[in-house]
Parts: structure tokens; sequence; C-alpha cells
């Protein structure tokens, strides 16, 4: 089943996922829905990683059009230099940075209460930062760290700007996913994968992403005030995918998307008023919704596992938030 579903997916990424995806599908935008009518001047938004590849483009996107920027990101150095970058380009002197390692859980609750405490306005929520670590690395609470920073990090950040999101105008969380998921089916008993014989740090990226359009359709159930959405940027030409997955960037760089239109839907999520035309609780490629499983892949759980893996991740959760 894995060598099927991974067969499948390739084929679809070649397709669909590459710079030529991009191109063919962006054929069919609505030009009106980014153009520069679109307007964020007065909102405020949050981006997790924006210091570099998908995140920075994005916020550089929305600065230009007059928007707050918040970027959330663990090196201060490189937020600071990404800071004065996006200032520059845009104009727009609204950029502030929060110096935040996602893997670090007990700092993202305690940042996510001293923002709310602040009265600082939230519209829109990005999570956008990740990452893919090949070497099983435990943390300081025993999570695995991928884990901890993918699934764990996006989950205390979200819920703990819910207060805050849940008092602006249309609000939106988005969170940058990808379609690897596709080839995982949500795990349940073994989720930080310490049942595996060898550690495979794709693998475990995958079943983060999985894990995150699972928790964005609970939210979207659970916080109906709130437009919750998820989305694959493609595979796109960043330093992480070069950092993280060098041999594919060498055999693919070539047909890779540039950061830009790895952006652009997530971007088209966070502004556009043809995002909020869709239902919330949604996964997205090139402005359109798609499919969260492949067809004939067994990669659909339970209502039952959903609830299981919320449940376990609320009580992993109650660690750190309690006082």
């Amino acid at each position: 089943m894995s060598f099927y579903r991974n067969a499948v997916w390739f084929a679809r990424g070649l397709r669909d996922y590459t710079k030529g995806g991009y191109e063919s599908a962006s054929k069919n935008f609505n030009p009106a829905d980014l153009d520069l009518n679109v307007d964020c001047s007065g909102k405020s938004y949050m981006i997790t990683g924006g210091n570099s590849g998908i995140g920075k483009c994005i916020a550089l996107d929305i600065a230009k059009r007059g928007g707050t920027i918040h970027l959330v990101c663990r090196n201060k150095k490189s937020a600071q230099e990404a800071q004065s970058e996006i200032q520059k380009a845009s104009g727009n002197n609204n950029v502030h940075i929060h110096p935040l390692d996602l893997s670090d859980s007990k700092s993202v609750v305690e940042f996510g209460r001293r923002f709310v405490e602040s009265g600082t306005e939230l519209n829109v929520l990005v999570n956008n930062a990740g990452c893919m670590i090949n070497n099983r690395e435990i943390d300081s609470n025993g999570n695995e760290k991928n884990f901890a920073t993918n699934t764990l990090g996006t989950h205390l950040l979200t819920t703990s700007l819910i207060p805050l999101l849940s008092k602006a105008t249309q609000p939106r969380v988005i969170i940058v996913s990808s379609g690897g998921m596709l080839v995982q089916k949500l795990n349940v008993d073994d989720w930080q994968l310490e049942k595996e014989k060898k550690f495979d740090g794709t693998m475990a990226y995958a079943q983060n992403k999985r894990q995150q359009v699972v928790m964005m359709e609970q939210y979207a159930k659970q916080y109906p005030n709130i437009h919750f959405s998820a989305m694959h940027p493609g595979w796109a030409d960043t330093p992480a995918v070069r950092s993280s997955m060098p041999d594919f960037y060498e055999k693919m760089k070539d047909r890779l998307r540039t950061a830009e239109q790895g952006a652009d839907t997530a971007t088209w999520l966070a502004i556009s008023e043809a995002a909020l035309q869709f239902p919330s609780g949604l996964f997205f490629e090139d402005r359109r919704p798609v499919p969260t499983h492949l067809p004939l892949a067994w990669t659909r759980s339970t209502k039952e596992e959903e609830a299981k893996f919320m449940a376990k991740l609320a009580a992993l959760t109650e660690q750190f938030t309690k006082n």
C-alpha cells in the first residue's frame, strides 16, 4: 500500500505540484482576487516562519497592501533581516518581529498568552513555520522534534490565539500543510512514530502534515466564527527544501515552483474575499479545494480515531497550559 500511495502521489506531483502545474492552474485564476485593489490596511496578520521562503513571500505581499505584519520566527537575526527587507520593499513600517521557537511548547503558550493580553488586534493567523528533521530528536518534554514543531506547536499557538481571533471581523486561520500528507493515514496509536524500527524524517513530516489537516477540520467545527483552511504550496524552491531534502532538490530543481508561486494560495486564503465564499475546513491547492485523500489509498480515518487524536492532543496541551 505504501508503494501504491507513493507512486500515485509522485505521478500527481509531477503533473500538479511543479512550476508547470502552477502555470497551468493559474490560467483559471480570477486576477481580481489578488489585484492591487485588495487592501489590507487596518488589519493585522501573524505569519510564522515569515523570515524566509513562502512565509516571507506572504508577509511581503500583505505588507505591500498596507497590512500590519507580525513575523514569528525562531532566529531573531534572520527575522530582523527579513523585517528590514520587507519594510524597505513595501514602504510599510508596520512589520514587527517576535522571536519564538515553535518546538518550545511552554514558550509558545506563554507567547500566545502575552499576545492576547497585549490587546493587539489579530485578524489572520498563517501557520507556515515547520521543520523536517531527518534523525529522531527528542525534546526536554519527551516529544519528537518534528511533532513538537509541526503539530503541537501549531496547535498550541492556534488555540492560544482563538480568544483574540474571535474578536476580529472575518477572522481566518491558514495552515501551510503539504500534499505529502496524502501518503499517510492518521496514526493515532503511534503519533510520534516511536515504534518505527528506522526513523524516516520525510514520513514523520508527512504524518505531521496529515495531523495538521485533521486539526484544521476539527477547528472548523469547534470554532464556526473563524474561517479555517489548509493548503499545499506545491513543490517550491525554498531554503527549507534545499536543506531538508537535498536529493529531491537536485533531481527536481529545474521543475520547482518559485517561492512566490508556492505562497500564492496561502496569500489568497489570507486576504481575498473569494476564499471566504468556500466553507471553513477545506484543503486547497492552487486556489481550489481538493480532496484530502488519494483514490483507493485507504488513508481515511474514522470519526472515533480523529476524536481520539484530538483528545490526546488536548491532554498533551494541558501539560503546558495548566497553572
